[in-house]
């Protein structure tokens, strides 16, 4: 690939076999992308994936800040590859992104423009005039700040484990971990509970220690996920044992998501989405969890009743917590197809 603005960019192209989730059938797709482009003058990852050219692009943002998810999308997710050229992107300072970034950089406003800008790089590199974004719990901040700031090129927008208000997340999923360990008679959690908070602002002490007892806690009585499978089998070890993350990519998501999260957190808990969005120029779609604490299902109706968009659906899930996509995924990835496929139809995306 040519530089582009004088901006060296590597891609390495793959052609590679998959296996079917349905049938065991053995096929070839032919879009297979691992490449690191340069965002915002730091060279970040991405992998695309698709099986023809003509399918609507999907682009995946991850939570956090600093949690990629690159190898769960490539483990789980290509059965989409039917219906959607999906894009995986690690996002500065984390995973295959990490190496080169100066902290100071990691600001929200640098973020979106990030985001922004990968967008435009899709667009073009893709041939299209559009693409759709799906964004996962700090996803889904990134990616209605970049609705609302560079609609340009977004067709649409689905989020689940909704970010809707930062302060009040944070007291009603506190509030639940140290209701449920008090109703457990778990002494032990209630202590380490009432040292790390209640969070003030936002905010636990210390900041990233803090809020990762509390997600923790809240993670051990069903706040996160309907299928509980504890820290290391379900979040360390899917990493450790990924083809699709290098070595590299693996230290960077070890060492990142502390020092994204510890330069972010402060400003990105302060929002509100209930008072600070405006109207939104594409359809915006909320698959949630009804069981979700870590962004609590609670907060999300609120927000749902003051978007104005050209359309707009709350869809709950009603025996899933933070990850719908993961737990109940038949019927996300349906109306997935359903939401995102008309959509490309009617404006020939």
């Amino acid at each position: 690939m040519q530089p582009e603005n004088g901006r060296k960019t590597v891609v390495v192209s793959i052609y590679i076999q998959y296996n079917k989730p349905k049938g065991g059938v053995t096929m070839a797709y032919p879009i297979d992308r691992k490449e690191r482009i340069v965002l915002g003058g730091v060279k970040q990852a991405i992998h695309i994936w698709g099986t023809k050219q003509e399918n609507p692009v999907v682009l995946f943002l991850h939570g956090g800040p600093g949690v990629p998810n690159r190898h769960g999308m490539a483990k789980h997710h290509m059965d989409l590859l039917d219906d959607f050229t999906i894009v995986a992107w690690d996002q500065r300072g984390t995973g295959g992104s990490y190496f080169g970034c100066d902290p100071e950089t990691l600001t929200l406003e640098q973020l979106i423009s990030d985001c922004a800008e990968l967008i435009s790089y899709l667009c073009r590199t893709l041939n299209k005039k559009k693409i759709f974004l799906l964004g996962a719990s700090w996803g889904t901040e990134l990616g209605t700040f970049v609705c609302q700031k560079h609609p340009e090129q977004i067709a649409g927008y689905i989020g689940y484990g909704q970010v809707v208000n930062g302060i009040e997340n944070e007291n009603v999923s506190y509030a639940f971990a140290l209701e449920a360990a008090k109703k457990a008679g778990n002494t032990e959690d209630i202590a380490e509970l009432e040292k790390v908070g209640p969070p003030v602002d936002g905010q636990y002490k210390p900041v990233f220690e803090g809020l990762m007892t509390q997600r923790r806690i809240m993670k051990k009585y069903g706040g996160h996920s309907t299928k509980s499978s504890g820290y290391f089998k379900g979040t360390v070890l899917p990493i450790l044992t990924s083809s699709e993350l290098d070595l590299r990519s693996k230290i960077g998501t070890a060492k990142g998501y502390k020092v994204c999260l510890s330069r972010m957190w402060p400003t990105i808990v302060h929002y509100d989405f209930v008072k600070d969005c405006g109207p939104f120029q594409m359809p915006y779609y909320i698959f949630q969890g009804r069981l979700d604490q870590n962004t609590p299902a609670s907060l999300v109706q609120a927000f749902y009743d003051v978007i104005e968009a050209p359309d707009k659906d709350l869809v709950w899930f009603e025996h899933s917590a933070h990850g719908p996509m993961g737990e109940e995924p038949e019927k996300f990835k349906r109306l997935m197809r359903e939401k995102i496929l008309k959509i490309a139809k009617e404006n020939n995306l």
